[in-house]
């Protein structure tokens, strides 16, 4: 079992021992999100997987909080807000925008991509580095740029 996903296994067991009925049920949506992706794929997940589904629930936490306020319903932007802060728990610390622009630069430089038609090169090579600690619709944005 991989760390990560040893540690939210940790926290389940914490939050039913002091009866966090709220992140309770959040930490039970993340562990069966990945026992989803363990079945589905046969697999047993490592850390990368994990932080993958994490960034995912993040997303889909991000989208309903902006969804919600867009529908006036403060009593749900509350409650999202709160269970992306419990996900946001288990995610390590997002890069700034100069960290990315550094590490997109460095790939660039390693892959010798030179145009627009090795985007496809840079990302893969891009996506290991910084999955979890950057929105990748941000980061390819900034490789186009970058590549053009």
């Amino acid at each position: 079992m991989s760390g990560l996903k040893q540690r939210l296994n940790d926290e389940v067991k914490s939050a039913m021992r002091s009866q966090n009925k709220e992140r309770l049920a959040i930490l039970r949506v993340i562990m069966a999100a990945l026992k989803q992706k363990e079945v589905d794929e046969r697999i047993e997940l490592d850390d990368s997987h994990v932080l993958s589904i994490l960034d995912k629930l993040a997303k889909q936490h991000r989208d309903s909080i902006e969804q919600f306020k867009n529908g006036g319903r403060d009593d749900l932007v509350k409650k999202e807000t709160g269970e992306l802060q419990v996900v946001l728990e288990f995610m390590p610390t997002p890069l700034t925008d100069a960290e990315i622009e550094q590490i997109i630069r460095e790939t660039i430089t390693a892959a010798g991509a030179t145009g627009v038609k090795e985007m496809g090169k840079v990302m893969s090579q891009l996506k290991p580095r910084v999955q979890g600690r950057a929105d990748m619709g941000k980061v390819s944005g900034m490789v186009k740029q970058l590549l053009s």
